[in-house]
């Protein structure tokens, strides 16, 4: 109960005790290089014992079969999910029904968040080649002909598509950002696999050339601006989780070494050199986790929300950063060989800081909100 006297709440503090274990259990470092190498990248029976333990229904309402909690509860479990590089759509999926939540018309929602709560997986389908965090920056189109829409287009770094039956997709319609709901069977023969920088994850470009979909596949008319700048901060809350986690791991990755190593005669966590960056890790990373709960417990709150969750990701992007770049220098040559667990982080924290806006780009967004 000492945590709930640090501004967690009861559900949060339940939810990072079975995390905690959890993800440590069905996530070993030697399972994760595995999953690494496999063609599907996670484990489906440990997808199926999350959505049993009704993790993928956590920030559903209770109306769609969901548990009715909010993002501030999904945030321990994507927490611990970083810490143990769990490969998993969880953060995918949960996007996606937040996608449709705050912009789902009423049948799509009826449809999808119940399956998405019993463990379906969805995704978004958001970025393009221009690389622009910003979202309504869309170059994908669709063409209204009768009662269809005619798609052309590509976008890139569609998390877990693969194994999606619903992706979130962002196109503009008549000069606005609009979004779709395109299922797995509309998408088929239309992934393409890339290759990015964090290999506990899959990443697919989605080709719309030629696509036609009915009208009804559209999210809520008029609103997609609104529902895409959600998405973001939603995005970018969940990315802080995971970062903290990452750097958790990281950090005790580092520590663990230091503590058993030895050059001339002396275990090199006694040199200065060594414990004060390490120090240095360890107090950043204490900062950004609190950034992370107060964001969480924030989340959604007029002004202050978004101001939370961009101090979130910024302070975890540059602890997750330093804390990787940090074990890989003090692991000597080894630590540049892919061996190396720190490697691991150090990919995952780049990749991390590429998706819905890097620290700089977080602080340049801070700087308009507090400055005007």
């Amino acid at each position: 109960m000492q945590m709930a006297g640090l501004g967690y709440s009861e559900e949060q503090i339940e939810l990072l005790d079975v995390a905690t274990t959890f993800c440590r259990d069905k996530s070993p470092i030697d399972k994760v290089r595995k999953l690494m190498d496999s063609d599907l990248g996670y484990d489906a029976e440990v997808w199926a014992e999350m959505a049993a333990l009704g993790w993928t229904a956590i920030a559903i309402p209770e109306a769609y079969s969901g548990v009715g909690l909010t993002l501030a509860e999904v945030v321990p479990v994507v927490e611990q999910m970083g810490r143990h590089l769990m490969a998993s759509p969880f953060t995918a999926s949960t996007l996606a029904a937040q996608a449709l939540i705050a912009g789902g018309t009423e049948a799509q929602k009826a449809e999808w968040l119940p399956k998405i709560a019993e463990g379906t997986v969805a995704t978004l389908a958001l970025y393009e080649a221009h690389g622009d965090w910003d979202l309504t920056n869309i170059t994908a189109t669709a063409r209204s002909d009768g009662g269809k829409l005619h798609l052309s287009g590509e976008k890139l770094f569609s998390l877990w598509a693969e194994s999606a039956e619903c992706i979130i997709v962002s196109v503009m319609l008549d000069g606005k950002p609009a979004l779709l709901l395109l299922t797995g069977a509309q998408v088929a023969g239309r992934l393409r696999r890339e290759a990015i920088i964090d290999e506990t994850k899959r990443s697919f470009a989605l080709s719309l050339d030629g696509l036609e979909v009915e009208k009804s596949a559209l999210l809520e008319v008029g609103i997609a601006a609104q529902t895409l700048a959600h998405i973001e901060l939603a995005a970018t809350l969940l990315q802080s989780a995971e970062m903290c986690g990452g750097s958790q791991s990281v950090i005790d990755y580092t520590i663990s070494y230091l503590q058993t190593r030895k050059q001339f005669g002396k275990i090199i966590g006694e040199y200065q050199a060594l414990k004060h960056p390490t120090v240095d890790a360890y107090v950043d990373y204490e900062k950004a986790r609190s950034h992370l709960y107060s964001a969480a417990n924030s989340f959604g709150d007029q002004g202050m929300g978004e101001i939370a969750v961009r101090m979130a990701k910024a302070a975890a992007d540059g602890v997750y950063s330093f804390a990787a770049d940090r074990a890989i220098q003090f692991h000597g040559g080894f630590g540049f060989t892919h061996d190396c667990d720190a490697g691991l982080h150090r990919r995952a924290a780049i990749f991390q800081a590429s998706q819905f806006g890097d620290a700089a780009w977080q602080r340049a967004k801070l700087s308009h909100l507090l400055l005007g």
